[in-house]
């Protein structure tokens, strides 16, 4: 049989990983405010939840410009900015372009194990899902599905265990191109 516990270095990196990061909350819709946005309500009291410091929260409709802008203004002064809606396929979904054109450092893991566990869910419907992470410059970036069902699957699935761990791994050989940001607080 197998031994799948962790291995000591992974260990050890966890616990080193700050308990809070400076987060940010984008939500992409034509039809949510701030007052009917349920995803992003729930992402921005699972992080206070967690501990996190949000520096951020915008409800913008679905406009690449819009996205774009909104997602740099936030990458100054967050370490891990999460967006929900606009990843299907129709028209007017926009956000996985503009996601993708700021990744400099791509998780390809981050979609494939959320359509795996969306699978589990919705079935073959998860095919419809581009959801996307990675790095953007020295910022992590997840672009979610707008569903509340969607965005806690990515929370309580990947996220929430691990966004400590990721903004570690992020800080801790450096990133090429300009000082990171928040340097002097950015993860803590």
């Amino acid at each position: 049989m197998t031994d799948l516990s962790p291995s000591p270095a992974t260990t050890a990196h966890h616990a080193a990983a700050p308990r809070s990061v400076r987060a940010a909350v984008l939500t992409v819709s034509d039809t949510r405010s701030e007052e009917t946005d349920t995803s992003g309500q729930y992402l921005l009291a699972e992080l206070r939840a967690g501990g996190h410091e949000v520096v951020g929260y915008r409800v913008v409709k679905d406009d690449a410009l819009v996205i774009r802008s909104t997602l740099t203004d936030f990458m100054r002064d967050a370490v891990v900015v999460i967006s929900s809606g606009g990843t299907g396929i129709t028209g007017r979904d926009v956000t996985i372009p503009v996601v993708e054109s700021l990744l400099t450092k791509p998780m390809p893991g981050f979609g494939e194990l959320f359509r795996m566990l969306s699978y589990r869910e919705v079935g073959g419907a998860a095919m419809l899902s581009r959801a996307v992470g990675g790095l953007a410059g020295h910022t992590l970036l997840f672009a979610l599905p707008g569903s509340l069902n969607a965005v806690r699957t990515a929370w309580e699935g990947l996220l929430r265990d691990e966004l400590g761990h990721l903004a570690f791994e992020v800080a801790r050989h450096g990133q090429p191109g300009s000082a990171q940001p928040g340097q002097a607080g950015g993860v803590g």
